[in-house]
């Protein structure tokens, strides 16, 4: 059984008008003050929430308007439960990558020509998808995902291809649609749009955007672009983009409407909005438990069912970091090398604790983030995991790792696909 990748979504009553905005929800978030904060500070780093220059209170982050009386309390039975029904894939930051062995650091062309075989053999072994993440810094090479994702489609016959996430906040939303657009078209309905803020914010001074604009350009190109996921001529105004006075926009999709994901963090208000607009959502669990996600999952579910969406239109992704070996020793020896020097570095940037070993063991064991081990354990925590979330629909795990051989993780993503995902979809 499949989970069709579809989104129930606003139609506008006029092809030349602007998409309506739904309802929002009155949020009560004092609930979660405990578990943001509970989980923000275990496992080692905690979740990372979406970084914000200077966020506001939690109970601030979500607009009361005064013609609303809807509210959503503390957490009770969620609006529906679904079984575990979970489709693997991987997600992939195409870092940059030093051999273990050797010690050869792998150039930009060497780690390109890397990807597009790994994409290929997730492909042949039956993973669900692949997603390329997008960044702007020295140590990752994929700063352009579209055209990553275009030699992707054309090697491949089945799997998914999308994005994980694209930064909107830093990106025209007309072009961003036209591209996933062509894609779509290119990969015959393969495509996937996931969108979010990113996790570094290198890309506002990049292309000119101020950090202070940080919630107001995400929110107002997601708009937008659902506005031209709807229909090719959209009349549209807003603060930091030129107006739209019915222009076509194209080439349209394949599938209609484009699939269009919300990569959230562990920002509450994040959640309820991608619920109240009825939009799948993509949790990037990094650190902490991914238990303690269960109250913020709810909270999606809750303001999508109160703003009217069917529960099949609130689907639930999860971005985890993970690796597929033989043995569960075998697996941490491989990644642990590779994890540290990635976490010194963040730490060293972001004010975090400088990881070790005992971190990197209690955030892979049973009940962290980290999804490391043999097929058997990996099966057994996406399946306890997605039951404790009331139900997932796809886990991709993010295998990049700046010490991880070529053929190891070519090893791992096989793994995954011949070992994991068949008995998982099993289920």
């Amino acid at each position: 059984m499949r989970i069709v990748l579809a989104v129930v979504v606003m139609r506008a009553v006029c092809p030349w008008s602007r998409l309506a905005r739904p309802p929002v929800v009155a949020v009560d978030l004092r609930w979660l003050r405990r578990v943001v904060s509970t989980s923000s500070t275990s496992g080692g780093h905690g979740h990372a929430p979406e970084p914000h220059p200077q966020e506001p209170p939690l109970v601030e982050l979500v607009e009361t308007p005064r013609q609303t009386g809807h509210h959503l309390g503390p957490p009770g039975p969620p609006p529906h439960h679904k079984e575990p029904l979970v489709h693997v894939g991987v997600d992939s930051f195409v870092s940059r990558v030093t051999d273990p062995t050797t010690g050869h650091v792998v150039g930009p062309a060497e780690r390109l020509a890397h990807l597009l075989e790994e994409i290929e053999l997730a492909d042949r072994s039956g993973l669900y998808s692949f997603g390329i993440g997008e960044h702007h810094r020295e140590e990752y090479y994929d700063s352009a995902p579209p055209v990553i994702l275009a030699a992707a489609a054309a090697r491949t016959t089945r799997i998914r291809l999308g994005s994980a996430v694209a930064v909107l906040s830093a990106v025209d939303p007309v072009r961003l649609f036209q591209q996933f657009a062509t894609l779509d078209l290119i990969s015959g309905g393969r495509m996937d749009l996931v969108v979010g803020r990113g996790s570094f914010v290198e890309s506002f001074p990049l292309f000119g955007l101020d950090l202070a604009d940080y919630d107001s350009l995400f929110t107002e190109k997601l708009e937008l672009l659902l506005a031209l996921r709807e229909s090719p001529c959209v009349t549209w105004s807003g603060r930091h983009r030129p107006a739209l006075t019915g222009q076509g926009v194209y080439p349209r999709p394949v599938q209609d409407p484009l699939p269009v994901w919300v990569g959230v963090g562990g920002t509450p208000a994040s959640f309820a909005r991608a619920g109240q607009l009825g939009l799948p959502l993509m949790v990037a669990i990094i650190g902490g438990e991914p238990r303690q996600f269960a109250p913020l999952v709810d909270l999606y579910r809750r303001a999508g069912a109160q703003a009217g969406h069917p529960p099949e239109a609130l689907q639930v992704g999860l971005h985890v970091f993970g690796y597929v070996g033989e043995s569960r020793r075998a697996a941490a020896d491989t990644i642990f090398p590779g994890w540290h020097e990635m976490f010194t570095s963040i730490s060293r940037e972001r004010g975090f604790p400088p990881p070790n070993r005992a971190a990197f063991d209690a955030t892979s064991g049973p009940d962290g983030a980290f999804f490391l081990g043999d097929p058997d354990l990996i099966v057994d925590k996406l399946t306890r995991v997605a039951d404790q979330l009331g139900g997932v629909d796809r886990v991709s795990l993010q295998m990049t790792n700046p010490r991880l051989a070529h053929e190891d993780l070519l090893r791992g993503i096989e793994l995954l696909g011949t070992e994991v995902a068949p008995r998982v979809a099993a289920l």
